[in-house]
C-alpha cells in the first residue's frame, strides 16, 4: 500500500515547509512571507518569490479593512469563488463581483466599455475600498482613471491580472499611484492568485 500524507492540514504544513526550503534567500518580513508562500503554494511556481510586490504598509491597510468588516470587489466570479467564505463570514466581510448585476451589462453597452470596467465604476459609486483584480487589465486601468479623477479612494488593491494584452502594463500603471497594494509583476497572475492573496491576509487575523 502506498504511504502518503492524507490530512489536509498536514499536507499544507509540509507544502509550506518545502516551499521555504526551496525558496533559498529572501528579504520578506514574516507576514510578507506568508503571502508569498501561499501564492507559491497555489501555483507550484517558485518564480513568484521574485514577482510578488508588496508595498510598505499594504498589509496593515488590508488587515484594518478586514477587521472592521468590508465589501471586497473582485473582477471575476472565479476570484470570488476562491476566497474562503467561512473566514470571510467570521470577519463580517462580504464579496461582490458586480459584473453579474443586470444594470452592469447595460451600462457597459451604453458606454462602449467592458463589463469589468462598468463593475469598477459601480463598486466605486457604492464606496468599496478593497479591490481585487485577477483577470481584467481594463478594470485595473479604469480604477486608476477614477483615482486620478478624484472619484475613487481605494484603501487596498490586489493587482494580479494575467495575460499578454494589458496585464503587465495595468500593474505598472497602478503601481504609480501612492496607494496600499500587492501586485504580481509581469504577465503572470490570475484569479486563483488574487484569491490566495486575500486568503493569506484573512488567515493572519483568524488563524
Amino acid at each position: 500500500m502506498m504511504d502518503y500524507i492524507k490530512s489536509p492540514m498536514d499536507i499544507e504544513k509540509r507544502s509550506f515547509e518545502i516551499i521555504e526550503e526551496e525558496m533559498g534567500k529572501y528579504d520578506f518580513s514574516e507576514r510578507e512571507l506568508s503571502v508569498v508562500k501561499r501564492v507559491i503554494h497555489t501555483t507550484g511556481d517558485l518564480q513568484y518569490k521574485e514577482i510578488v510586490y508588496i508595498r510598505e504598509g499594504a498589509i496593515d491597510s488590508a488587515l484594518k479593512l478586514l477587521k472592521k468588516g468590508t465589501t471586497i470587489y473582485t473582477d471575476t466570479n472565479m476570484a470570488a469563488a476562491g476566497i474562503n467564505k467561512k473566514v470571510l463570514s467570521k470577519l463580517n466581510c462580504k464579496i461582490e463581483c458586480f459584473v453579474n448585476r443586470e444594470e452592469i451589462a447595460k451600462i457597459a453597452k451604453d458606454k462602449g466599455i467592458t463589463r469589468s470596467m462598468a463593475a469598477v465604476e459601480k463598486a466605486v459609486e457604492e464606496g468599496v475600498e478593497f479591490f481585487v483584480f485577477g483577470n481584467a487589465p481594463t478594470a485595473l486601468f479604469k480604477l486608476k482613471e477614477l483615482v486620478l479623477q478624484g472619484k475613487a479612494k481605494p484603501k487596498f488593491i490586489v493587482g494580479a491580472p494575467v495575460g499578454f494584452v494589458g496585464a503587465e502594463e495595468s500593474k505598472k500603471e497602478i503601481e504609480k499611484l501612492n496607494l496600499p497594494m500587492i501586485t504580481i509583476r509581469g504577465r503572470k497572475g490570475g484569479s486563483n492568485i488574487a484569491a490566495a492573496i486575500v486568503n493569506s491576509l484573512m488567515y493572519m487575523i483568524t488563524r
